[in-house]
């Protein structure tokens, strides 16, 4: 009987046979890829790179932006909706939130009736960090000082707010395209009296993984990730950064120190200087991969604190996330609708081939001039 006369079981079963005598490779097949940090899979269809893309295109971004807007709240001097007014910073500058999700003083919603309406108290405090005077620059245009500088206030709102509460989430939204009203360069902090659903989940997962194998998880996958290294982006002294193998968003990457470290204000100064230095070069890069600035969402994970902060955290390593949506071009992003909503995760291009783009590009950034660059090559 011909295969379009045979039944379903039997179509089914030449299907399968056809697809275990096919050599796979990764570039060509879909897969899907077990994510060990936050339990969960992700579908890789990297052979999708080759349909035309029909779908929304987003706007450019604006070629200039003012050094200075006696508009712009979040300027040096200027007025706040609350009003507040700033003061002529030259540096950094940490403020309390004047929109805050979160707050020190909000009642407890008192015990559930039933158990499918639950609720549970949750305070907490929500801060802004401006981290720079000028608006129109970003971080792989800041000095490897300044952005040291950030790096020194992001460890002591840790230290300062882990002291009250068990979760402080640094994390910064860059670009309209991931939700940023405000282009001054700036992060958000928010510390809650709850350990959020992600934290939970690379917890428990991190926990499990030492009880298992005796190491913390992250310090076995990045001595793997050294060895294998068809994923890493760039190396340094004290710092790994890779597109991790279970990677969702198209340039995903994940920032890890070398060494056994669980909360960032235990980095030392050598590590925070090369800590700089290194994502001056991955955010660089990224600008570079589409000559844009380039949007993301990034964030910090280390080990929880306040009371917490005494127990037994060594299965913890402290890690970087970025999240950049941005897949064939400056204008074309990926979208997270459908399928991922529904059902699971699913990326086109391979971690790999992520991997070996960002890798070959120039860690000198595309906007600077001549002089710039040479200047840049020396330091």
């Amino acid at each position: 009987m011909s295969r379009s006369g045979a039944s379903p079981e039997q179509r089914q079963q030449a299907s399968e046979a056809d697809a275990t005598a096919t050599t796979f490779h990764a570039s060509e097949h879909q897969h899907i890829r077990y994510n060990p940090l936050q339990d969960e899979w992700v579908l890789v269809s990297a052979h999708r790179m080759k349909r035309p893309w029909q779908g929304q295109v987003e706007p450019s971004l604006l070629k200039t932006v003012p050094r200075h807007d006696p508009q712009n709240p979040l300027c040096p001097g200027a007025t706040r909706a609350n009003g507040e007014v700033n003061p002529y910073y030259d540096g950094t500058f940490l403020f309390d939130n004047d929109f805050p999700a979160l707050q020190p003083d909000a009642p407890n919603p008192g015990p559930s009736d039933h158990p499918l309406f639950q609720a549970e108290a949750a305070q907490g405090v929500c801060k802004v960090l401006c981290f720079h005077p000028w608006s129109d620059v970003t971080l792989p245009l800041m000095s490897v000082s300044e952005i040291r500088a950030v790096i020194d206030v992001w460890a002591s709102v840790i230290e300062e707010l882990g002291a009250r509460y068990p979760w402080v989430q640094i994390f910064e939204n860059k670009g309209a395209m991931m939700g940023c009203s405000n282009p001054h360069p700036h992060c958000q902090v928010w510390a809650s009296s709850f350990l959020p659903n992600i934290a939970q989940r690379e917890e428990q997962s991190q926990r499990a993984y030492q009880s298992q194998h005796g190491e913390p998880l992250l310090m076995e996958y990045g001595r793997q990730e050294l060895l294998r290294k068809e994923r890493l982006v760039l190396t340094s002294e004290h710092w790994l950064v890779l597109v991790p193998y279970w990677a969702v968003w198209p340039f995903q990457t994940l920032l890890l120190p070398r060494r056994h470290v669980r909360r960032l204000p235990e980095l030392t100064p050598t590590e925070r200087d090369d800590l700089a230095l290194i994502m001056k070069k991955l955010l660089t890069k990224y600008d570079n991969l589409f000559e844009t600035s380039f949007p993301y969402t990034m964030g910090w994970h280390g080990a929880p604190t306040r009371s917490e902060a005494g127990a037994n955290w060594d299965h913890w390593q402290l890690h970087a996330h970025y999240y950049p949506p941005l897949l064939r071009s400056a204008t074309v992003r990926k979208f997270m609708v459908g399928y991922e909503m529904l059902a699971q995760a699913q990326r086109d291009l391979t971690p790999e081939q992520a991997a070996e783009r960002l890798r070959a590009l120039p860690e000198v950034h595309y906007c600077l001039t001549q002089k710039d660059r040479e200047t840049a090559a020396i330091a």
